[in-house]
Protein backbone atom coordinates (compact mmCIF):
# COMPACT_ATOMS: atom_id res chain seq x y z
CA UNK A 1 0.00 0.00 0.00
CA UNK A 2 1.55 3.09 -1.40
CA UNK A 3 2.05 6.31 1.29
CA UNK A 4 -1.77 7.94 0.00
CA UNK A 5 -3.16 4.46 0.05
CA UNK A 6 -1.77 4.32 4.13
CA UNK A 7 -3.12 7.86 4.32
CA UNK A 8 -6.93 7.08 3.61
CA UNK A 9 -7.13 3.94 5.41
CA UNK A 10 -5.86 5.75 8.87
CA UNK A 11 -7.93 8.92 7.92
CA UNK A 12 -10.85 6.71 7.19
CA UNK A 13 -10.14 5.02 10.76
CA UNK A 14 -9.26 8.35 12.63
CA UNK A 15 -12.42 9.73 11.53
CA UNK A 16 -14.86 6.19 12.18
CA UNK A 17 -13.96 6.46 15.65
CA UNK A 18 -14.32 10.65 15.85
CA UNK A 19 -17.83 10.28 14.25
CA UNK A 20 -19.20 7.54 16.45
CA UNK A 21 -18.05 9.34 19.67
CA UNK A 22 -21.43 11.46 19.84
CA UNK A 23 -23.60 8.23 19.40
CA UNK A 24 -21.78 5.75 21.82
CA UNK A 25 -20.80 8.31 24.50
CA UNK A 26 -24.93 9.10 25.43
CA UNK A 27 -25.86 5.22 24.75
CA UNK A 28 -22.90 4.63 27.50
CA UNK A 29 -23.93 7.10 29.97
CA UNK A 30 -27.69 6.27 29.56
CA UNK A 31 -26.74 2.77 30.03
CA UNK A 32 -24.28 2.95 33.14
CA UNK A 33 -25.94 6.14 34.83
CA UNK A 34 -29.90 5.62 33.60
CA UNK A 35 -29.04 9.90 31.98
CA UNK A 36 -28.80 10.70 28.56
CA UNK A 37 -27.71 14.20 29.44
CA UNK A 38 -24.37 13.17 31.27
CA UNK A 39 -23.35 11.80 28.11
CA UNK A 40 -24.04 15.05 26.68
CA UNK A 41 -22.56 16.76 29.20
CA UNK A 42 -19.48 14.46 28.02
CA UNK A 43 -19.77 15.15 24.70
CA UNK A 44 -20.20 19.09 25.46
CA UNK A 45 -16.54 18.22 26.89
CA UNK A 46 -15.10 16.52 24.21
CA UNK A 47 -16.46 18.89 21.47
CA UNK A 48 -15.63 22.45 22.95
CA UNK A 49 -11.44 22.09 22.83
CA UNK A 50 -12.11 22.06 19.00
CA UNK A 51 -11.53 25.17 18.10
CA UNK A 52 -9.42 26.29 20.76
CA UNK A 53 -7.09 23.57 20.36
CA UNK A 54 -6.89 24.15 16.77
CA UNK A 55 -4.71 27.27 16.27
CA UNK A 56 -2.36 25.49 18.84
CA UNK A 57 -2.47 22.07 17.42
CA UNK A 58 -1.39 23.45 13.78
CA UNK A 59 1.55 25.70 14.39
CA UNK A 60 2.63 22.75 16.77
CA UNK A 61 2.16 20.43 13.62
CA UNK A 62 3.95 23.18 11.17
CA UNK A 63 7.12 23.84 14.16
CA UNK A 64 7.64 19.73 15.15
CA UNK A 65 10.98 18.75 13.33
CA UNK A 66 9.38 14.72 13.83
CA UNK A 67 6.09 15.14 12.30
CA UNK A 68 5.98 10.96 12.03
CA UNK A 69 5.79 11.39 16.31
CA UNK A 70 3.72 14.33 16.43
CA UNK A 71 1.07 13.34 14.06
CA UNK A 72 1.10 9.86 15.13
CA UNK A 73 1.02 10.86 18.75
CA UNK A 74 -1.83 12.92 18.61
CA UNK A 75 -3.96 9.98 17.36
CA UNK A 76 -2.70 7.80 19.89
CA UNK A 77 -4.04 10.29 22.55
CA UNK A 78 -7.17 10.78 20.28
CA UNK A 79 -7.51 7.11 21.23
CA UNK A 80 -6.36 6.59 24.67
CA UNK A 81 -8.76 9.12 25.10
CA UNK A 82 -11.51 6.96 23.95
CA UNK A 83 -10.42 4.27 25.52
CA UNK A 84 -10.10 5.61 29.27
CA UNK A 85 -13.66 6.78 28.65
CA UNK A 86 -14.43 3.38 27.87
CA UNK A 87 -13.38 2.52 31.38
CA UNK A 88 -14.52 5.46 33.27
CA UNK A 89 -17.67 7.10 31.81
CA UNK A 90 -20.45 6.29 34.64
CA UNK A 91 -18.05 5.07 37.20
CA UNK A 92 -15.59 7.10 37.96
CA UNK A 93 -15.99 11.00 39.59
CA UNK A 94 -17.70 13.42 37.23
CA UNK A 95 -14.61 15.79 37.23
CA UNK A 96 -12.38 13.19 35.82
CA UNK A 97 -14.36 12.14 33.26
CA UNK A 98 -14.96 15.38 32.08
CA UNK A 99 -10.76 16.14 32.14
CA UNK A 100 -10.31 13.04 30.01
CA UNK A 101 -12.82 14.23 27.45
CA UNK A 102 -11.13 17.75 27.20
CA UNK A 103 -8.03 15.95 26.51
CA UNK A 104 -9.24 13.48 24.33
CA UNK A 105 -11.32 16.65 22.41
CA UNK A 106 -7.93 18.56 22.44
CA UNK A 107 -6.72 15.67 20.00
CA UNK A 108 -9.57 16.38 17.92
CA UNK A 109 -8.17 19.17 15.03
CA UNK A 110 -5.77 16.44 13.49
CA UNK A 111 -8.51 13.49 12.86
CA UNK A 112 -10.28 16.05 10.48
CA UNK A 113 -8.53 19.19 9.56
CA UNK A 114 -4.67 18.51 10.85
CA UNK A 115 -5.05 14.59 8.81
CA UNK A 116 -6.15 16.54 5.61
CA UNK A 117 -3.42 19.20 6.03
CA UNK A 118 -0.56 16.13 5.50
CA UNK A 119 -2.07 15.34 1.80
CA UNK A 120 0.10 18.36 0.19
CA UNK A 121 3.07 16.38 1.53
CA UNK A 122 2.22 13.10 -0.01
CA UNK A 123 0.32 14.07 -3.22
CA UNK A 124 2.50 16.25 -5.70
CA UNK A 125 1.06 19.18 -6.97
CA UNK A 126 -1.74 19.03 -9.85
CA UNK A 127 -5.06 17.12 -10.49
CA UNK A 128 -3.74 14.06 -8.80
CA UNK A 129 -3.87 16.51 -5.90
CA UNK A 130 -7.51 17.46 -6.32
CA UNK A 131 -8.68 14.09 -7.09
CA UNK A 132 -6.58 13.02 -3.67
CA UNK A 133 -8.81 15.36 -1.80
CA UNK A 134 -12.33 14.07 -2.91
CA UNK A 135 -10.97 11.44 -1.75
CA UNK A 136 -10.12 12.52 1.59
CA UNK A 137 -13.88 13.83 1.85
CA UNK A 138 -14.99 10.54 0.95
CA UNK A 139 -13.42 9.39 4.09
CA UNK A 140 -15.23 11.77 6.44
CA UNK A 141 -18.95 11.25 4.46
CA UNK A 142 -18.05 7.00 4.47
CA UNK A 143 -17.60 7.68 8.18
CA UNK A 144 -20.46 9.32 8.88
CA UNK A 145 -22.48 6.70 7.26
CA UNK A 146 -20.19 3.71 8.60
CA UNK A 147 -19.53 4.47 12.36
CA UNK A 148 -23.19 5.43 13.73
CA UNK A 149 -24.38 2.20 11.94
CA UNK A 150 -21.78 0.39 13.69
CA UNK A 151 -22.15 1.75 17.02
CA UNK A 152 -25.40 0.81 17.14
CA UNK A 153 -25.28 -2.25 15.32
CA UNK A 154 -22.38 -3.41 18.66
CA UNK A 155 -24.68 -2.02 21.35
CA UNK A 156 -27.59 -3.81 20.22
CA UNK A 157 -25.74 -7.30 20.53
CA UNK A 158 -23.76 -6.62 23.47
CA UNK A 159 -23.67 -3.40 25.08
CA UNK A 160 -22.18 0.39 24.74
CA UNK A 161 -19.01 -0.72 26.20
CA UNK A 162 -17.64 -2.64 23.70
CA UNK A 163 -19.16 -0.05 20.70
CA UNK A 164 -16.52 2.51 22.68
CA UNK A 165 -14.18 -0.39 22.50
CA UNK A 166 -14.59 -0.66 19.02
CA UNK A 167 -13.69 3.24 18.17
CA UNK A 168 -10.87 3.36 20.64
CA UNK A 169 -9.66 0.25 18.69
CA UNK A 170 -10.40 2.54 15.08
CA UNK A 171 -8.39 5.34 16.74
CA UNK A 172 -5.62 3.14 17.30
CA UNK A 173 -5.16 1.86 13.93
CA UNK A 174 -5.11 5.18 12.51
CA UNK A 175 -2.08 6.10 15.13
CA UNK A 176 -0.34 2.92 13.83
CA UNK A 177 -1.00 3.56 10.62
CA UNK A 178 0.41 7.31 10.65
CA UNK A 179 3.82 6.14 11.81
CA UNK A 180 4.43 4.62 8.49
CA UNK A 181 3.47 7.79 6.32
CA UNK A 182 6.27 8.79 4.22
CA UNK A 183 6.70 12.63 5.71
CA UNK A 184 10.25 12.83 5.64
CA UNK A 185 10.93 11.31 2.07
CA UNK A 186 8.05 13.98 0.89
CA UNK A 187 9.25 17.00 2.84
CA UNK A 188 6.59 17.12 5.25
CA UNK A 189 7.76 19.30 8.96
CA UNK A 190 9.27 22.56 8.76
CA UNK A 191 11.08 24.36 6.41
CA UNK A 192 14.86 24.79 7.54
CA UNK A 193 15.33 28.81 7.88
CA UNK A 194 12.06 29.61 7.36
CA UNK A 195 10.89 32.47 10.30
CA UNK A 196 8.64 30.41 12.71
CA UNK A 197 4.84 31.31 12.06
CA UNK A 198 2.86 32.49 15.47
CA UNK A 199 -0.33 31.30 16.76
CA UNK A 200 -2.37 33.96 14.96
CA UNK A 201 -0.84 33.74 12.13
CA UNK A 202 -3.11 30.76 10.79
CA UNK A 203 -6.70 33.27 11.97
CA UNK A 204 -4.59 36.24 9.92
CA UNK A 205 -4.50 34.17 6.72
CA UNK A 206 -8.33 33.14 7.19
CA UNK A 207 -8.92 36.90 7.23
CA UNK A 208 -6.30 38.53 4.86
CA UNK A 209 -6.15 35.64 2.13
CA UNK A 210 -10.34 37.05 0.10
CA UNK A 211 -10.33 33.38 -0.73
CA UNK A 212 -10.24 31.25 2.34
CA UNK A 213 -12.07 34.30 3.88
CA UNK A 214 -14.58 33.82 1.36
CA UNK A 215 -14.70 30.17 2.06
CA UNK A 216 -14.33 30.26 5.57
CA UNK A 217 -17.00 32.45 6.28
CA UNK A 218 -19.71 30.68 3.94
CA UNK A 219 -19.02 27.17 4.79
CA UNK A 220 -19.15 28.36 8.60
CA UNK A 221 -22.74 30.19 8.23
CA UNK A 222 -23.89 26.94 6.00
CA UNK A 223 -22.64 24.43 8.81
CA UNK A 224 -25.20 26.20 11.42
CA UNK A 225 -28.12 25.00 9.27
CA UNK A 226 -25.87 21.30 8.91
CA UNK A 227 -25.69 21.11 12.67
CA UNK A 228 -29.54 21.56 13.16
CA UNK A 229 -30.25 19.02 10.27
CA UNK A 230 -29.75 15.36 12.49
CA UNK A 231 -32.36 17.16 15.11
CA UNK A 232 -34.56 18.25 12.75
CA UNK A 233 -34.76 15.20 10.61
CA UNK A 234 -36.04 13.55 14.35
CA UNK A 235 -39.05 16.40 14.41
CA UNK A 236 -39.50 16.01 10.64
CA UNK A 237 -40.34 12.07 10.88
CA UNK A 238 -42.05 12.53 13.90
CA UNK A 239 -44.31 15.07 11.92
CA UNK A 240 -44.80 12.67 9.16
CA UNK A 241 -46.13 9.81 11.48
CA UNK A 242 -42.62 7.48 11.97
CA UNK A 243 -40.80 8.67 14.79
CA UNK A 244 -37.82 6.38 13.89
CA UNK A 245 -37.48 7.89 10.59
CA UNK A 246 -35.02 10.88 11.35
CA UNK A 247 -32.24 8.15 11.43
CA UNK A 248 -33.36 6.80 7.83
CA UNK A 249 -33.03 10.68 6.76
CA UNK A 250 -29.93 11.23 8.01
CA UNK A 251 -28.40 8.03 6.31
CA UNK A 252 -29.79 9.11 3.31
CA UNK A 253 -28.11 12.55 3.14
CA UNK A 254 -24.73 10.64 4.08
CA UNK A 255 -25.37 8.09 2.18
CA UNK A 256 -26.00 11.16 -0.80
CA UNK A 257 -22.83 13.04 0.30
CA UNK A 258 -20.67 9.67 0.01
CA UNK A 259 -21.86 9.25 -3.77
CA UNK A 260 -21.28 12.92 -4.37
CA UNK A 261 -17.86 13.20 -3.26
CA UNK A 262 -16.82 10.16 -5.35
CA UNK A 263 -18.53 11.64 -8.53
CA UNK A 264 -19.10 15.25 -8.74
CA UNK A 265 -16.46 15.73 -6.06
CA UNK A 266 -13.38 14.42 -8.46
CA UNK A 267 -14.30 16.64 -11.01
CA UNK A 268 -11.13 18.77 -10.97
CA UNK A 269 -12.28 20.58 -14.42
CA UNK A 270 -14.77 23.02 -12.12
CA UNK A 271 -13.06 25.80 -10.18
CA UNK A 272 -13.39 24.63 -6.52
CA UNK A 273 -15.10 27.97 -5.91
CA UNK A 274 -18.02 27.77 -8.17
CA UNK A 275 -18.17 24.35 -6.96
CA UNK A 276 -18.42 25.29 -3.39
CA UNK A 277 -21.78 27.94 -4.20
CA UNK A 278 -23.45 24.99 -6.47
CA UNK A 279 -23.05 23.17 -3.46
CA UNK A 280 -24.36 25.17 -1.02
CA UNK A 281 -26.97 26.26 -3.40
CA UNK A 282 -27.92 22.94 -4.60
CA UNK A 283 -28.11 21.92 -0.61
CA UNK A 284 -30.22 24.47 0.40
CA UNK A 285 -32.82 24.15 -2.28
CA UNK A 286 -32.72 20.42 -2.05
CA UNK A 287 -33.64 20.97 1.30
CA UNK A 288 -36.43 23.30 1.10
CA UNK A 289 -37.96 20.77 -1.05
CA UNK A 290 -37.81 18.15 1.38
CA UNK A 291 -39.54 20.82 4.18
CA UNK A 292 -42.76 20.03 1.43
CA UNK A 293 -42.90 16.15 0.80
CA UNK A 294 -45.66 14.57 1.91
CA UNK A 295 -44.00 11.32 3.28
CA UNK A 296 -40.78 10.25 4.91
CA UNK A 297 -39.95 7.89 1.69
CA UNK A 298 -40.25 11.00 -0.66
CA UNK A 299 -38.38 13.07 1.81
CA UNK A 300 -35.44 10.34 1.97
CA UNK A 301 -35.58 10.86 -1.64
CA UNK A 302 -34.74 14.36 -1.52
CA UNK A 303 -32.41 14.15 1.66
CA UNK A 304 -30.27 11.91 -0.86
CA UNK A 305 -30.39 14.29 -3.48
CA UNK A 306 -29.33 16.87 -0.92
CA UNK A 307 -26.11 14.46 -0.31
CA UNK A 308 -25.54 14.73 -3.14
CA UNK A 309 -25.43 18.67 -3.53
CA UNK A 310 -23.40 18.70 -0.34
CA UNK A 311 -20.76 15.98 -1.17
CA UNK A 312 -18.67 17.96 -2.61
CA UNK A 313 -18.41 21.14 -0.57
CA UNK A 314 -15.43 19.28 1.75
CA UNK A 315 -13.50 18.96 -1.31
CA UNK A 316 -13.77 21.79 -2.57
CA UNK A 317 -13.02 23.54 0.56
CA UNK A 318 -10.03 21.44 0.71
CA UNK A 319 -8.81 22.58 -2.45
CA UNK A 320 -8.90 26.23 -1.81
CA UNK A 321 -7.43 25.70 1.56
CA UNK A 322 -4.07 23.84 -0.23
CA UNK A 323 -4.51 26.47 -3.16
CA UNK A 324 -4.32 29.62 -1.06
CA UNK A 325 -2.89 28.76 2.54
CA UNK A 326 0.52 30.21 2.86
CA UNK A 327 3.43 27.30 3.63
CA UNK A 328 4.05 28.32 6.95
CA UNK A 329 0.87 28.02 8.06
CA UNK A 330 -1.20 25.57 6.13
CA UNK A 331 -1.95 23.50 8.90
CA UNK A 332 -3.21 26.04 11.01
CA UNK A 333 -5.21 26.67 8.35
CA UNK A 334 -6.88 23.76 8.15
CA UNK A 335 -7.18 23.12 11.61
CA UNK A 336 -8.82 26.27 12.05
CA UNK A 337 -11.19 25.66 9.48
CA UNK A 338 -12.46 22.83 10.43
CA UNK A 339 -12.54 23.90 14.04
CA UNK A 340 -14.73 26.55 12.61
CA UNK A 341 -16.84 24.31 11.39
CA UNK A 342 -17.46 22.15 13.94
CA UNK A 343 -18.38 25.21 16.58
CA UNK A 344 -20.57 26.64 14.19
CA UNK A 345 -22.76 23.10 14.03
CA UNK A 346 -22.82 22.97 17.40
CA UNK A 347 -24.38 26.48 17.35
CA UNK A 348 -26.84 25.39 15.17
CA UNK A 349 -27.80 22.48 17.01
CA UNK A 350 -28.20 24.74 20.18
CA UNK A 351 -30.28 27.23 17.91
CA UNK A 352 -32.77 24.50 16.90
CA UNK A 353 -33.31 23.03 20.70
CA UNK A 354 -34.48 26.65 21.47
CA UNK A 355 -36.93 26.60 18.64
CA UNK A 356 -37.57 23.34 18.65
CA UNK A 357 -41.89 23.59 19.16
CA UNK A 358 -41.89 25.55 16.01
CA UNK A 359 -43.35 23.14 12.74
CA UNK A 360 -40.41 21.27 11.10
CA UNK A 361 -41.04 22.50 8.06
CA UNK A 362 -40.31 25.41 9.06
CA UNK A 363 -37.02 24.33 10.63
CA UNK A 364 -35.77 23.17 7.73
CA UNK A 365 -36.61 25.95 5.64
CA UNK A 366 -34.52 28.10 7.82
CA UNK A 367 -31.45 25.52 7.30
CA UNK A 368 -32.10 25.78 3.27
CA UNK A 369 -31.99 29.46 3.70
CA UNK A 370 -29.41 29.05 5.51
CA UNK A 371 -27.21 27.60 2.48
CA UNK A 372 -28.88 29.34 0.50
CA UNK A 373 -27.33 32.77 2.35
CA UNK A 374 -24.21 30.88 2.45
CA UNK A 375 -23.86 30.53 -1.20
CA UNK A 376 -24.86 34.48 -1.85
CA UNK A 377 -22.27 35.00 0.83
CA UNK A 378 -19.48 33.29 -1.13
CA UNK A 379 -20.79 34.84 -4.33
CA UNK A 380 -20.26 38.27 -2.76
CA UNK A 381 -17.00 37.91 -1.13
CA UNK A 382 -14.66 35.99 -3.29
CA UNK A 383 -12.05 37.55 -5.55
CA UNK A 384 -12.97 38.13 -9.00
CA UNK A 385 -10.44 36.17 -11.06
CA UNK A 386 -9.06 38.00 -14.52
CA UNK A 387 -10.13 36.59 -17.91
CA UNK A 388 -8.25 33.67 -18.51
CA UNK A 389 -6.85 33.28 -14.93
CA UNK A 390 -9.03 29.52 -14.67
CA UNK A 391 -7.89 28.29 -18.30
CA UNK A 392 -4.28 28.79 -16.87
CA UNK A 393 -4.42 26.58 -14.29
CA UNK A 394 -5.21 26.35 -10.65
CA UNK A 395 -1.90 28.53 -8.50
CA UNK A 396 -0.72 28.31 -5.11
CA UNK A 397 0.36 31.41 -2.66
CA UNK A 398 4.41 31.66 -2.34
CA UNK A 399 5.61 30.78 0.72
CA UNK A 400 5.73 32.98 3.65
CA UNK A 401 3.62 35.74 5.90
CA UNK A 402 0.04 34.56 6.38
CA UNK A 403 -0.67 38.60 4.84
CA UNK A 404 0.23 37.69 1.47
CA UNK A 405 -2.31 37.98 -0.88
CA UNK A 406 -3.37 35.36 -3.24
CA UNK A 407 -1.51 35.33 -6.50
CA UNK A 408 0.44 32.77 -8.60
CA UNK A 409 3.69 31.24 -8.10
CA UNK A 410 3.30 27.83 -10.18
CA UNK A 411 0.70 26.03 -11.89
CA UNK A 412 -0.54 22.88 -10.28
CA UNK A 413 -1.34 21.29 -13.67
CA UNK A 414 -2.33 21.29 -16.97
Amino acid sequence: MGGFGRYLAAALAARVASEGMGMAVVLLALERTGSAAHGAFVLTAWLAPHVLAAPLAGAAAARTARPRLFHAGALAGFATAVAALTVLLGRAPVPLVLAVAVLGGSCGPMVTGGLSSLITALVPAGPGRDRAYGWDAATYNAAAVTAPAAVGLVSALGSAGPAMAVLAASGALAAALAATFPYEDQGAGPVPGAPRAGLGAGLAALWRVRELRAVTSATTLGFVGIGSLTTVSVLLATELGSPGGGGVLMTAFAVGALGGSLTVGRITSVEPGRLVRWALAGTGAALAAAAFAPSVAVTAAVFALAGVCDGPLLTATLRIRARYAPDGVRTQVFTLGAGLKLTAASAGAALVGIAADAPAAALLTGIAGLLLAAALLHALTVPREPAGAEAAGPTELSAGSATASAGPRTPEGP
